[in-house]
């Protein structure tokens, strides 16, 4: 485990190094350009614009209602929350000048800049974020991260049906103070304010209409870039901000997004100077990037964590035997060293490395080896599981792994389809589909296994605990167990750090004594960047930055 540590976090220090550039101030000003304008006047010299690629087509940009990293890398480079991570991954003020907290931590009283804008021109308001919050905690609004919100004192009882928003304790004190009471001390709240649930919405836009965020044409932000343009499944583009109050420091005009799941495809872009940063990269091309010391790849650091989820309403998928078989028959080492090769850890529980404890201490070591490769006990388990249910081996040739779309998750399935079929002697099917339709039919509960992955939210060993509620709206393995809520439930209300984080130790042993779901290994989030790109950074709970990135041919 030492050595793994060690491993991470020399990755996470060469991440640092690779990715923090400096960044020259630029001679243009801010570019507020019709997005109709055609390219080649977009990129007429002097005009600098960074071109990317989002791999998949983002469900919604309106931060209430995203929920992916499809929509999350937009979304954070539009908008902007009380906090945000500045160029050095800390947390510093964003929209909020400044902020107090009562002697009991309950009470946060946020005083916000006197410079901030919509990129409409409006002024950002204390209400507009006392409305973006109960918006998003609105049940009617069926937001998926409405969670994120219950740690608001009458947050959980509104969205829930069980109480009011007028209980709900966020308050616009007057057009530049917002007070809101949290419902127990939360150590990582000012955290979740740079989250993009948290992000504030222009009140007088979405009462206006409430498609502002399905066109470009409608949709007002407040963060260094505005949303200019976009071609549904097939491009974003996002121009400078002249608003943002921060405009002097952005050195980019804009960023280009092009939406194109093929990884093949992208790098082909990339090598044939298509694209400035490039990420995800195939893993081929990553494992010789990384044999020749390529110094364009990246190897960004990341809280996160590699998953299947097993559809515990399936049968025999709701046999915790079968779902421990499945889990230790596959061989992890041999999946992040032959396969992945950028540098991943196999996995030894749901959290990933990177969190700190109650103590300061690596939280991961705190829990220890939860996950074996043990193929003859996973045979053993396999068959009297198979026993119980009154099935066969050959039944499992009707089910199959659903992934979305990418040449790195369908090396993955292909790998632990053959790890099965070779220890439990089953014949289980692969089925891809677009990453938003897997999204989907994961809500729904039709799949039968289904690759998924969760990037931390804040830095907290929670982001992970609280994925597995009965009630998390994230809970795709319809997992229910009352004993494990009731630890996540008293982690998240007391006060006591010690009593805290060996609640979610014991949460965190419980699920996988359960398995309802399958760990594979812990991110690291490769990426290519042309060697004239600077500027950049990685915040392990963010896909990179590129607010303060600069072009330099």
């Amino acid at each position: 485990m030492k050595k793994k540590l060690s491993l991470l976090l020399s990755i996470l220090l060469i991440a640092a190094i690779l990715v923090t550039g400096c960044s020259k101030s630029p001679d243009d000003p801010a570019i507020t350009q019709d997005p109709d304008t055609p390219d080649t006047e977009e990129t007429s010299s002097g005009t600098k614009i960074l071109r990317t690629n989002n791999g998949s087509e983002p469900g919604s940009l309106d931060p209430a209602l995203a929920q992916g990293t499809h929509e999350s890398w937009v979304l954070d480079h539009t908008f902007e929350g009380l906090m945000k991570l500045d160029k050095n991954a800390k947390l510093v003020e964003g929209m909020a000048k400044e902020y107090k907290v009562s002697d009991d931590s309950l009470t946060y009283t946020f005083t916000l800049r006197d410079d901030i804008k919509w990129s409409n021109g409006d002024p950002v308001t204390a209400e507009d974020f006392e409305f973006s919050w109960k918006r998003a905690l609105d049940p009617e609004l069926a937001s998926d991260y409405a969670h994120q919100l219950y740690y608001i004192k009458g947050g959980e009882a509104y969205n829930t049906g069980e109480g009011s928003v007028d209980d709900v304790a966020v308050k616009a004190l007057d057009e530049k103070t917002l007070e809101v009471t949290l419902e127990a001390p939360t150590a990582y709240f000012l955290e979740l304010t740079a989250f993009y649930t948290l992000y504030p919405v222009n009140k007088k836009v979405v009462e206006a209409n409430p498609d502002w965020a399905k066109d470009a044409k409608t949709h007002v932000s407040n963060g260094p870039f505005t949303l200019t343009e976009w071609e549904h499944d097939a491009s974003i583009k996002i121009r400078k901000n002249s608003n943002y109050y921060d405009a002097a420091s952005v050195k980019l005009d804009g960023v280009d997004f092009t939406i194109i799941d093929d990884e093949n495809t992208t790098w082909q872009g990339y090598e044939g100077g298509e694209y400035d940063l490039l990420l995800p990269l195939p893993q081929a091309v990553v494992a010789q990037m990384k044999a020749n010391d390529n110094p364009e790849l990246v190897i960004g650091g990341e809280v996160a964590t590699y998953y299947y989820n097993l559809n515990s309403k399936v049968k025999p998928f709701n046999n915790p035997k079968i779902r421990k078989a499945l889990s230790m028959t596959i061989d992890r080492q041999t999946i992040v060293d032959k396969i992945t090769q950028g540098g991943q850890i196999a996995a030894e529980g749901v959290v990933s490395f990177g969190m700190k404890d109650e103590n300061g201490k690596e939280y991961r070591d705190g829990v220890g080896q939860l996950i074996t490769y043990n193929v003859e006990e996973g045979k053993k388990l396999f068959e009297e599981g198979l026993k119980e249910e009154g099935m066969t081996a050959a039944d499992f040739s009707n089910f199959s792994i659903l992934y979305n779309t990418s040449e790195a998750h369908k090396k993955i399935a292909q790998a632990v389809q053959e790890m099965w079929r070779t220890n439990l002697g089953i014949e289980i099917q692969l089925e891809n589909v677009d990453f938003q339709v897997k999204l989907d039919r994961e809500k729904a509960g039709d799949y039968h296994i289904s690759r998924a992955g969760w990037i931390g939210d804040y830095m907290d060993p929670m982001t992970f605990v609280e994925l597995w509620l009965s009630s998390s709206s994230f809970n795709d393995a319809k997992y229910n167990n009352p004993e494990y809520d009731k630890l996540v439930l008293t982690a998240r209300s007391t006060a006591d750090q010690k009593v805290r984080f060996d609640a979610m130790r014991e949460a965190e042993k419980m699920v996988m004594e359960d398995m309802p779901i399958i760990p594979l290994y812990f991110y690291t989030q490769p990426f290519a960047q042309k060697p004239y790109v600077t500027g950049v950074y990685k915040p392990l709970v963010n896909y990179p930055k590129l607010t303060y990135a600069d072009i330099n041919k």
